[in-house]
This record gives structure tokens, C-alpha cells and sequence, in this order.
């Protein structure tokens, strides 16, 4: 009879076993918990993938949107233009003179599109609201700030009191005046001189004089009266406003400019006479300075597609029959308010 090895305990194989299997299931649980956070971690980068492309998607769309309300509006204020360009060449067809009771000076009233193009209503319910308006402004209506400087690239004494005189009757120093005059003969001379590199450019609208160090709220009272025209041009009698005629007339008073306004409301005038009889005496209208014709205009059109605006100005230039575009400028295409 075998006798049991007293120095072995019984129990020993069973403790180590029982430990070993709960090694195993600790080690079946981590790897169970890293799987889980692996998963998790893949489902995460899965959403925020798809997450990036829908918007990629999204942006790609409203992108394109965009762009073809950009492009029908562009064409659409084209053909705005040209419809000025038409009504403003019947104009010229009359050969009298320019004032603001002509067809050319009625404003455009904010109108359905659809209301100028659709012969077939049916067709066009489909289509997104857009709203056509716009305005021809008479350029020779403002004092025009090339007049400054002659053809030898000197500041004219008599322009240059005429801008005071504006200046004055605006509510702006007398020294905003000198500066542009200045600003105006270095640019000019710098268009006549390309190789002067140090010159300043012309100024293309009248904010700009701001980088010649001209205070911008005297720009911003003055710019409702002022213009940059190509050439030296006259200012119209029947459209200037009174302020403009005081710039334009020597030894016109705010007073007397308003008689004039008012006079040819009720009829305007067919030649300088006309204006001549009702200016006090001693006050003498210079040919060279007022005119009862214009040749600049201002074209504004506005296109409101959906929630988007696009503005656009264009400067034209009468040449008898002919309507030449000189300047097109884009305003902005933005989010109108609700």
C-alpha cells in the first residue's frame, strides 16, 4: 500500500488552475475592451468622413448656385444697360435739350422680372423671384473734378474757386478743395510722365482721394456733388443741383440757385438766355461752365434673385447716336435683408 506524499498539498493543482483561468478571462476581457474602443474609433472616423464630404458636397453646391445667379444676373444687367443705351440714343434722336422730365430721368421702380419677360405665364411659374430696378442719372448734373487741371497740366484758377465755393456750401473746409486739386495735377501729370514712378495714380472715384490723406467725411459730404468724368465737361442747368450751380455760376447765392431750380421745374431751359434772365444782375453764365445738353450718364441697375442683390453702375458717353460704355463697375453681390 502506497503511502501519499505528506509534503505536497491536495489542494495545490486546483489553486493554480483556478488562477490560470482567471489570467485567461482578464486577458479575454481586455481584449474584448481594446476591440471595443477600436470599433468605436473606426465608427468615428466613418461619421466624420462622411460628415466632410456631405459638406464638401453641400459646398460644392451652393458654389455653383452662386456662380449661375452671378452669371444670369451679369446678363441680365446687361441687357439693362443696352436698354439704356437705347433709350438714351431716342433721346439724342430729339436734339433738344437734357432735362429731368424726360423718359431717360424716370427712375425704374423695384418690378417683377417676369413682369418685362414673360409672354407665357405658365412657363414662368417655375421660375425664382427676380427683381429688375435702375436709374440714368445725368453725370453733368455734378461738378466735375477734372475740370481742375487744363490740357498743360495746370490747376485752373477759376475751377479751383468754383470747388470752394462747393465746398463752402456742403459744409467742407476750403483746404479739402486744394488737396484734391493737387492730388488731380500729380496724377495727371503722372498719366502724361508714365515713367514717373513716384507720381500718385487718378483717383477712380471720388473716396479715393482718401489715400492722398483728404478726410473722409469731407469726401463722403462732398461725393453727392462731384463727379470724375473723362474730360473737362460744362454743368447742366436743368438737372445741377443748387449747390452745384452756386460751384458753377461766380456770384450765385443758395437763393438765387433755387429760384432757378424751381423756375425750371415749371419749364426747363432751352438755352442759356433763359437761365440768364432769372440770375441777379452783376452774375454773368459762362458758356464754357453751364450748358443746357448732356453727354455723360450714369447707368444704375439692380437685380434682386432670390435672397441675392447685384448692383452694378456704368458710365456712358453720348457721341450724338452712338452710346459708348466708358466705365463698368460691379457694387456687390451680397445677402439682402430680410
Amino acid at each position: 500500500m502506497t503511502t501519499p506524499d505528506r509534503g505536497v498539498p491536495r489542494c495545490a493543482p486546483r489553486g493554480g488552475l483556478a488562477r490560470l483561468g482567471a489570467a485567461r478571462r482578464r486577458a479575454r476581457a481586455a481584449q474584448g475592451g481594446a476591440a471595443l474602443l477600436m470599433a468605436m474609433v473606426i465608427v468615428t472616423l466613418i461619421v466624420s468622413l462622411a460628415a466632410s464630404m456631405i459638406w464638401q458636397q453641400w459646398r460644392a453646391v451652393q458654389v455653383e448656385t452662386a456662380e449661375r445667379a452671378r452669371s444670369q444676373a451679369a446678363w441680365i444687367l446687361t441687357g439693362a444697360l443696352d436698354w439704356a443705351r437705347l433709350i438714351l440714343r431716342e433721346d439724342a434722336r430729339n436734339a433738344g435739350p437734357d432735362h429731368l422730365g424726360e423718359p431717360w430721368a424716370v427712375p425704374l421702380a423695384e418690378a417683377r422680372l417676369s413682369t418685362f419677360l414673360a409672354a407665357d405665364r405658365e412657363n414662368a411659374e417655375g421660375a425664382p423671384d427676380a427683381f429688375l430696378s435702375g436709374s440714368i442719372s445725368d453725370a453733368q448734373a455734378l461738378y466735375n473734378l477734372r475740370n481742375l487741371v487744363d490740357g498743360n497740366g495746370k490747376i485752373v484758377p477759376d475751377e479751383l474757386r468754383a470747388l470752394e465755393r462747393l465746398c463752402t456750401a456742403v459744409g467742407v473746409s476750403l483746404t479739402t478743395a486744394t488737396n484734391i486739386a493737387n492730388v488731380m495735377q500729380s496724377a495727371l501729370a503722372a498719366a502724361a510722365s508714365p515713367e514717373n514712378e513716384v507720381a500718385p495714380l487718378l483717383p477712380g472715384s471720388v473716396m479715393q482721394f482718401s489715400w492722398a490723406g483728404v478726410s473722409t467725411d469731407e469726401l463722403r459730404r462732398l461725393q453727392p456733388y462731384v463727379a470724375l468724368l473723362p474730360r473737362a465737361t460744362p454743368v447742366n442747368l436743368n438737372t445741377a443741383s443748387r449747390e452745384v450751380l452756386v460751384a458753377a455760376i461766380d456770384g450765385l447765392d443758395l437763393s438765387s440757385a433755387e429760384r432757378l431750380v424751381q423756375a425750371r421745374q415749371r419749364n426747363p431751359f432751352n438755352g442759356i438766355p433763359d437761365a440768364q434772365a432769372l440770375v441777379p444782375q452783376g452774375v454773368t453764365l459762362n458758356a464754357q461752365r453751364v450748358d443746357i445738353r448732356s453727354n455723360f450718364f450714369e447707368v444704375r441697375g439692380r437685380l434682386r434673385l432670390g435672397e441675392r442683390a447685384l448692383e452694378e453702375r456704368s458710365l456712358v458717353e453720348r457721341r450724338r447716336l452712338d452710346i459708348v460704355v466708358i466705365d463698368r463697375e460691379r457694387l456687390g453681390l451680397a445677402e439682402t435683408a430680410r
